[in-house]
Parts: C-alpha cells; structure tokens; sequence
C-alpha cells in the first residue's frame, strides 16, 4: 500500500507532499517535497512516473458548513433571512464550525480552525480546485473520506496517538524533539534521509503525519461519519481521525498476513 499525505496551503509555497509505502515488514518514507504543486498532487495519486497512491490525505477542510452555505446563498440572492439570524454568537457558531469540526472537538478537546471565519478558507478554495482536478482526472471523490481522498488533521492523530503537541509547529527544537518520540514509538518507520528536512519545516512534518493518518483512513482504522451524519459529511467533508494507537498501522498489515 501506498499512502500520500498533504499539508496544503493556499499557494504552493507552503504545500508539503509526503508518500509512504508499507508492507508487513514495515514502511518507508519515499518522498517528501515542499513547494508542491496541484500537477505534482496529481500525478502522484494516479501513479504518473511511479506506482499510484492507494489514499490520498488532505490536511484541510474539503467543504463547508450546509448553514454557512445557506446563508451565504440567501444573503447574496437578498432572500428574507430567518429570527435564527440575528447575529449572536450561537447563531454564528452554528455558521463557523462544521458537524466534523464538533466531533474532533468532542475527541480532542480542541476546536479546529473554522473554515468559513478563519484564513483556512483560502486554502479550502485551493483544496476545491484541486478536488476537481481529480475529478476530472477520473478519481473518485467523496468527501466524507469512503473514496480515494480523506480530510486528515494532523495535529489532532498526533494527540490521539498519546503525543504533546503544543508548541510544535513554531519552535524547531519542540519538534525535533517530538519527531524523535514519534520515530521511537514508530521503529518500525523508515525516514530514510528526510528527517533533517522533518526538523526544518512544520509542513514537512505535518505531511509525514498526514501520510501515516491517512494510512489509518485506508485500512479502516479511522472513524467514518455517523450513519446520520453522513449525506451532511459529502458536502461538508469529514475529518478521519484515528481510533487506535499509531502501531496498529503496521500491526494490521502484520495481522492480515
């Protein structure tokens, strides 16, 4: 298997691509490219110049909240607009976080950013663009993760794999740190000679963890939408958070052999 991991920004500057290949023996970081373009996400997926990626995780929101579409449709039509609009911050929460944003809260203790108030919504319209491209290519998408493509967080798979994240992303020497706890509880991971380039760059980093988190997605050991939720979760998108340990990615491999 072959599992690719973005953390996507609105420009390429920014975008860090990471692919991983597993088998029962372990698995080994091929590549990892910062500055990556749509073409290169692309080519990499459908196996252009090399095998295919079997899942493809995406750090960003791939849509956005049904009500904050609503009223962004009502608004700019000039339709009547209902009491629920009042400007409160219930009423706007109900517009700034999607049912996906609610649940990884509910697993981790922390709000993601919200695609509709927050900068992640340039990144989203890239991450729109790029979804299409897919599509156009003949790959399939759902948004709720059941097909090639899944939502991944990173930060929130490294606290449910038992690590402490803060810090992280703007102090190197943190993330250094926590890179060798996550190699030291991963033995089985081969970075081959990226891990300086780990260390430099959150976005590096971010799409290693990307690429393992969407290893989880793969092999169903992330948590899909509930049954209820899930026409909600294929226009909104839905964060495929881990509900195991980080060694039960290469212990089901091992299992399955």
């Amino acid at each position: 298997m072959i599992t690719a991991g973005v953390d996507l920004a609105a420009e390429a500057r920014g975008t860090a691509l990471a692919v991983i290949e597993w088998d029962v023996a372990g698995a080994v970081l091929r590549s990892l490219t910062l500055g990556v373009t749509d073409r290169l996400i692309v080519d990499t997926v459908l196996g252009t110049g090399r095998a295919p990626a079997h899942k493809l995780g995406i750090d960003c929101a791939l849509g956005w909240p049904d009500e904050f579409a609503q009223f962004i449709a009502d608004h700019h039509a000039g339709q009547p607009l209902g009491p629920e609009v009042d400007g409160g911050i219930d009423w706007r929460r109900t517009l700034a976080y999607r049912e996906t944003d609610r649940a990884v809260r509910a697993r981790t203790g922390r709000w993601p950013l919200s695609v509709s108030t927050d900068r992640l919504g340039l990144t989203a319209m890239r991450a729109a663009g790029l979804l299409a491209r897919l599509a156009e290519r003949g790959v399939p998408i759902d948004r709720s993760g059941s097909g090639l493509v899944a939502e991944i967080y990173p930060a929130a798979s490294l606290r449910i794999w038992g690590f402490v994240t803060p810090g992280y992303r703007t102090d190197a020497a943190r993330r250094a740190e926590l890179i060798d706890e996550l190699l030291a509880a991963a033995p089985w991971l081969d970075a081959q000679g990226f891990l300086p380039l780990m260390r430099s760059s959150t976005d590096a980093f971010d799409a290693v963890v990307a690429a393992l988190a969407t290893r989880a997605a793969a092999v169903g050991l992330a948590d899909p939408p509930p049954p209820g939720m899930l026409d909600r979760a294929r226009r909104e998108g839905w964060v495929a958070l881990p509900n195991g340990g980080l060694g039960d990615l290469l212990a089901l491999e091992q299992r399955l052999r």
